[in-house]
């Protein structure tokens, strides 16, 4: 199983990423964390990068095409992985699509946990992390609306989106992402 997590900062992509891991046993691929990890290495991606996500700013495609390609070369993913925080534009979801075809394998679904802005706003705060600041948190919402929002349309027109409402209780999300999956596999 291959899946794609989607939504605004806040939204519980991690939460559900995570969860959907544990519950389906594939790997829970977090772009944040890979971010984070190249950054504080030092390494030449994360040295492009730190910039862009010291200011809000979302990371150009294509250092982020060039991450997501040398971890899903790793042998860890070849079964199956569940994607957090990527992609984030459209261009980057087709460039998912080529990589994919290269290695034989195929995106199940991308699931949209669709959350008001003033909820992820809340939300964000809340949690509390060092970049969560409210400025840089109002940049992240306007970047998500402006660049990521038309990969709807992208894993909508490829009948590849399932839309889930991310309002409910972590648990509730699990369970429709679940009913939603498995009603696909029979159809």
């Amino acid at each position: 199983m291959r899946l794609i997590i989607l939504g605004g900062a806040g939204a519980g992509k991690r939460t559900q990423a995570q969860r959907l891991s544990s519950h389906l046993s594939i790997h829970w691929i977090s772009t944040g964390d890979i971010l984070r990890d190249a950054i504080a290495t030092l390494t030449p991606l994360g040295k492009q990068a730190q910039a862009f996500v010291e200011k809000g700013e979302l990371v150009p495609d294509e250092i982020m095409i060039e991450c997501m390609r040398q971890r899903l070369l790793l042998s860890d993913v070849a079964k199956g992985w569940v994607l957090d925080g990527y992609p984030r534009t459209a261009f980057q979801a087709e460039e998912l699509d080529f990589l994919l075809e290269d290695l034989g394998q195929q995106l199940n679904w991308a699931i949209w946990l669709d959350v008001p802005q003033s909820v992820l706003e809340v939300r964000c705060l809340k949690r509390g992390l060092i970049d969560d600041q409210p400025e840089i948190i109002q940049r992240r919402i306007q970047l998500f609306q402006e660049r990521t929002m038309p990969i709807l349309d992208y894993y909508g027109y490829r009948q590849r989106l399932l839309s889930i409402d991310g309002e409910q209780t972590p648990e509730q999300v699990q369970q429709n992402i679940l009913k939603r999956i498995s009603q696909t596999a029979v159809s």
